[in-house]
């Protein structure tokens, strides 16, 4: 158990919900009191078209909202795409940049990614930069090489800018999704160790990394007691907001 760090919690719906289920999630989890747990910073990151809606449900309740993906550039010709001044404009604190879904399904690459954390540091967004290794890269033993090289792309327009505005999210594409298993937590918290020390080499000091891949109230504990673990970035285990505010407490009472 590592009690110095304030843990990040929180999940990204992807393409799930509508509206009204959407500010029932919000509105339930700013009755509870994880809402404003001290040790946790609890984050959620609803579909695009009702971040503002969330984002004004929670405003002032301590629960950080975010987008799951904008653009690299202020403005222009980027039919569907929203900027960094857009998401401010909804009351947006933070984005989710690079996962491994936008990478797989949408052509987003490692310089893609690079420069819209760029983007989001200018324009004082806080980036949770998700980087992960695919089954055949783990099997291979090139986990910490493939990590390695994202995290270089993701920093490389911020360096020490980073500091304070950029969150990093191993999620394993193998242990994501239905059907992903949870890497051990031995082997994360190792990858995390290595990350911290890569991420204070570019920037002077060592970034937060949130683990995520299909954790649940089983092994969030066993996760976020790891000292190189700075939070969980959680899945389809959240997407009640009763299993949401579970974790959240089990997590915040362990801490203590």
């Amino acid at each position: 158990m590592n009690p110095r760090k304030k843990l990040w919690i929180g999940t990204s719906w992807k393409m799930n919900k509508l509206r009204a289920d959407a500010l029932g999630f919000a509105k339930a989890l700013r009755a509870s009191p994880a809402s404003r747990i001290s040790n946790i910073q609890t984050f959620v990151i609803p579909p695009l078209p009702y971040v503002t809606d969330i984002a004004s449900a929670l405003a002032g309740s301590g629960v950080v909202v975010g987008a799951q993906n904008m653009h690299w550039a202020d403005s222009g010709a980027w039919t569907g795409e929203v900027s960094a001044p857009m998401l401010l404009d909804c009351g947006v604190g933070l984005v989710e940049l690079g996962h491994s879904e936008r990478r797989n399904h949408f052509g987003e690459t490692d310089e893609t990614v690079g420069r819209k954390v760029a983007a989001a540091v200018k324009h004082g967004l806080t980036a949770i930069v998700c980087i992960g290794d695919s089954r055949s890269e783990y099997e291979a033993g090139a986990t910490s090489s493939v990590l390695e090289r994202q995290v270089h792309y993701a920093l490389q327009g911020v360096g020490r800018a980073a500091v304070g505005k950029v969150i990093l999210a191993y999620e394993p594409v193998w242990s994501i999704g239905e059907g992903g298993i949870p890497a051990d937590p031995d082997f994360a918290s190792d990858q995390h160790r290595r990350l911290k020390q890569l991420t204070a080499n570019i920037t002077s000091e060592p970034l937060p990394i949130l683990y995520g891949g299909s954790v649940n109230s089983t092994n969030c504990i066993e996760m976020a007691e790891r000292a190189h673990i700075d939070g969980l970035f959680i899945g389809r285990a959240a997407w009640d907001v009763e299993g949401f505010i579970r974790i959240v407490d089990m997590v915040s009472k362990s801490q203590r």
